[in-house]
């Protein structure tokens, strides 16, 4: 009788516990570990995002999932270029360039890297270090019009003109249509008072672009060859982009200081006080 019953317990004791390992498991959930291509695949997908929302201007968003996309996948440079333009947005420029430093010991032959990088120095006003980043970035894509252009305008705020115009000309031969390199020859030429080139590259650029910029540029230029044109010319840039009232806002755009005293001169007419002073009230407005 004590034989049987020990065997009984036994069998109890052994059904008992095989219940309590089933009534465990049946509570341990189930995690997935997801595998370095999905993961990369993922960060992917979030940099991306992070694109888009800079790309529409929210910057701070952009930021946040920049930051994540790299947390999940460093080994990625193209996510640490999307990180430095975001950072770059919110000008967190000194982080910006250490992600793109990252984005270098990854892959040092992306043009873009070298570009992004003399964009933060141009900000920082780092001359030398803008240029020399735009001349690695041109070593390896030496048909980058915009790199070329930038090239030019390091040459324009050195005062260094025929360089500059020679360096517009190069950007100008890879995109015929390019205004901007075509106006900024105007801004050169007019530095070194050959008036006549300036009025001719002012009118391309207008011919290709609607403009303020070569508009207020050429109404400068005509303002002791053809007054009555260049007041209708300067109405019309101030009313299209106030901005160009404003003195130091021209000089952020490279305008030179002879180019500057003849636009004052000629903002100073009494033809324009409404104009201007409905510029400026456009300015204060908006800020």
């Amino acid at each position: 009788m004590q034989r049987f019953l020990k065997k009984i317990i036994c069998l109890f004791l052994i059904s008992f516990y095989f219940l309590k390992a089933e009534q465990v498991q049946s509570i341990i959930p189930y995690y997935y570990f997801p595998t370095i291509k999905n993961l990369q695949k993922e960060s992917s997908s979030i940099g991306k995002n992070a694109y888009q929302l800079l790309y529409f201007g929210q910057y701070e968003q952009s930021l946040n999932l920049a930051k994540l996309a790299v947390k999940i996948n460093k080994t990625d440079e193209k996510l640490w270029l999307i990180l430095a333009e975001a950072q770059i947005a919110n000008k967190l420029y000194k982080k910006a360039l250490n992600s793109l430093n990252q984005a270098q010991k990854i892959n040092s032959n992306i043009s873009e890297i070298y570009f992004a990088k003399s964009n933060i120095f141009l900000k920082i006003s780092q001359l030398k270090n803008a240029k020399t980043s735009l001349e690695a970035g041109l070593r390896i894509d030496p048909t980058d019009h915009n790199a070329i252009f930038q090239l030019g305008n390091i040459s324009l705020m050195e005062k260094n003109y025929p360089k500059a115009i020679r360096l517009f000309d190069s950007s100008v031969k890879i995109k015929p249509n390019f205004w901007q390199a075509i106006n900024n020859k105007g801004l050169a030429y007019f530095e070194q008072d050959k008036i006549n080139l300036s009025i001719k590259f002012f009118e391309k650029a207008l011919s290709i672009q609607d403009n303020a910029e070569p508009m207020l540029g050429l109404a400068s230029c005509l303002r002791t060859k053809d007054i009555k044109l260049a007041l209708q010319l300067a109405k019309k840039a101030l009313n299209k982009n106030p901005n160009y009232v404003n003195y130091n806002y021209r000089k952020e755009q490279l305008w030179g200081k002879k180019l500057q005293t003849s636009t004052e001169i000629l903002l100073q007419n009494d033809q324009l006080k409404k104009d201007v002073i409905l510029a400026k009230s456009k300015i204060n407005t908006s800020s």
